[in-house]
């Protein structure tokens, strides 16, 4: 899958994800803004509360999306004979955008009104999906191959030092940018992160980097090189700063990820268990969609 086609893909997702969720917004608004005691009259109600036609297809459907995206990422993640079936990354995209539009129409099938041992399910799934998005963030913190294999410390210290020697015999700083730049390509500067100072770390770092992309972008302009040359040294120096600063905080996101998985595993376990359950006793007292 090329770049172009890859936008397309995430681009996809991103349009789906946010149309299912406002447009079940716009349309149910006057329903779920209603009291729950007032539901009852409402002329939407048969329609859209949980075991209505539309409320109860909700959750099937959203039920269904999290299980298949739960079960095709883990099988490709574990399957050898599937590692050339597409890119790793790619499928966990897919994983992500199930798991996030599934929890939505499964909100929307509760009528946003849960209690009781359905209750604990669906918060687990809230945590599972939130506890997502940090896993997804530790993920891409971890230098991977295209197919998703971790790199380790020795292939990234020597892509560094490749790319660290290319800029040092291509471009010429002035001496605070080449200051700045030193202390921004060191993986010292990680040694002191942890967990508690993380958040407050990373965004005082992005402000850092920032503003010395801007003084570099200003500089090579005034050296008046060509647009193509430009754009090249650009993204190599932004390239240099991203790989320090996953081989600094390497060892730290490997500890976070393993730590995350301890966390994120049982209350998907949880919410699976609890949904199983609900399916039943739906199922059993005689609770039937469109069929």
């Amino acid at each position: 899958m090329n770049n172009t086609l890859h936008r397309i893909y995430i681009g996809l997702f991103f349009l789906i994800g946010i149309s299912v969720t406002v447009l079940l917004a716009i349309n149910g608004y006057s329903y779920y803004s209603t009291s729950v005691e007032e539901r009852f009259f409402h002329p939407q109600h048969n329609l859209i509360k949980p075991s209505g036609s539309w409320g109860h297809g909700f959750g099937i459907i959203g039920s269904f999306m999290m299980i298949l995206g739960v079960s095709i990422y883990m099988i490709r993640k574990r399957s050898r004979r599937l590692f050339n079936f597409g890119y790793l990354k790619h499928w966990l995209e897919l994983h992500i955008f199930l798991c996030t539009v599934g929890p939505i129409l499964v909100l929307y099938h509760t009528a946003f009104k849960f209690g009781g041992i359905v209750s604990v399910s669906f918060w687990s799934m809230v945590l599972v999906v939130l506890s997502g998005v940090i896993g997804r963030f530790i993920y891409i913190q971890i230098p991977r191959t295209i197919q998703g294999r971790e790199i380790d410390i020795t292939e990234l210290m020597k892509m560094l030092n490749e790319m660290s020697d290319r800029l040092s015999s291509e471009i010429i700083f002035d001496k605070s940018l080449l200051d700045e730049f030193s202390i921004l390509t060191s993986p010292e500067r990680y040694k002191d992160f942890n967990l508690l100072n993380s958040v407050l770390f990373f965004i005082k770092d992005s402000v850092r980097i920032r503003k010395f992309k801007r003084r570099l972008i200003h500089h090579l302009r005034k050296a008046g090189i060509s647009k193509f040359r430009f754009k090249e040294l650009k993204r190599l120096v932004e390239a240099e700063i991203i790989l320090t600063r996953r081989i600094g905080l390497l060892r730290t996101m490997q500890k976070f990820f393993r730590y995350w998985h301890i966390a994120h595993l049982p209350f998907a376990i949880i919410m699976f268990i609890i949904m199983i359950v609900h399916i039943i006793v739906t199922i059993i007292f005689g609770y039937k969609w469109i069929f």
